[in-house]
């Protein structure tokens, strides 16, 4: 049994998106662990006055789209008074102990897989302030709805580690698979998938205190390509909200491993690098420019 909780609060206006978006996000973990979601609880805050019941129902719906769509039954949940909204879910799923991805069995040589575009931080932050069209803003709920079902089969795929890129951005989530591997991860950041003005939206300061925090988490740790840009170095610390998975794959099942990406619907399937031997002088993970 594989078992998590997470929630959030609201990343767009619409009730019911938010709620497909936070559903998502909270399944996301067990997908990253290559399990099947089973079950999932409701957890809800939200002001006692000031918010009509039928936003609350929206929420409620929206999650429960996304379940179904998962195959996982909503089985009741728990709400409590709140200054803010804030909706997730607490989410058990299965997966036999053998076939169970870890984030911290990559090995050298691997090669490293990305499956969603990058910025949702950004995205999110520039939509309050109006400064995402239309077309952006479906491709921000689109990557923040979308399902990480592919992880269920991860592993018949050859895939050696896995995890989510979600709050700690690519750069925090990369660094425990490193930390945890023993092994150095090096990143082509002209491979990475990327949102509609991801880095341009960064480069002009939209960003959330996470995305310092997150910088500031790694210090020495993580090395970045001189002459890198303060912009994409913001979007390599960019909170995800319902991000992809990154995924560590021998070479040799490369080639199988993305193509099972494209074909089941994965908005990415980026081949962005690698990992290598670990050094004691060296960075544990590397930005390539």
């Amino acid at each position: 049994m594989v078992s998590t909780a997470d929630f959030i609060t609201p990343v767009v206006d619409d009730p019911h998106t938010f709620g497909r978006i936070a559903a998502a996000n909270s399944l996301s973990d067990v997908y990253a662990m290559g399990g099947t979601p089973l079950m999932a609880l409701n957890l809800l805050g939200y002001p006692p006055v000031g918010l009509p019941n039928w936003v609350l129902g929206k929420i409620l719906a929206g999650g429960a789209e996304t379940c179904k769509e998962a195959g996982c039954p909503v089985a009741g949940g728990h709400s409590v008074r709140d200054d803010e909204v804030k909706f997730g879910l607490s989410v058990t799923g299965a997966v036999h102990p053998d076939r169970i991805l870890r984030n911290s069995t990559a090995r050298p040589g691997d090669k490293l897989v990305l499956t969603k575009p990058l910025g949702t931080g950004a995205l999110v932050a520039a939509v309050k302030k109006n400064r995402v069209d239309e077309a952006g803003y479906k491709a921000l709920v689109k990557c923040m709805t979308t399902l990480n079902k592919c992880g269920i089969h991860l592993f018949d795929l050859g895939a050696t580690a896995a995890t989510d890129v979600t709050g700690f951005g690519l750069s925090g989530h990369a660094l425990e698979v490193a930390k945890g591997s023993n092994v150095c991860l090096v990143i082509e950041t002209g491979a990475l998938p990327l949102l509609p003005e991801a880095v341009e939206l960064c480069g002009e300061g939209f960003t959330c205190g996470g995305t310092r925090s997150n910088a500031s988490f790694a210090g020495d740790d993580i090395r970045y390509a001189n002459g890198m840009g303060e912009d994409m170095i913001g979007l390599l610390n960019d909170p995800q909200t319902s991000g992809g998975l990154l995924i560590a794959v021998p070479p040799e099942r490369l080639d199988e491993m993305v193509s099972f990406l494209t074909e089941s619907g994965a908005l990415a399937a980026a081949i962005i690098g690698e990992a290598v031997e670990s050094r004691p002088d060296g960075p544990w993970l590397d930005f390539k420019a």
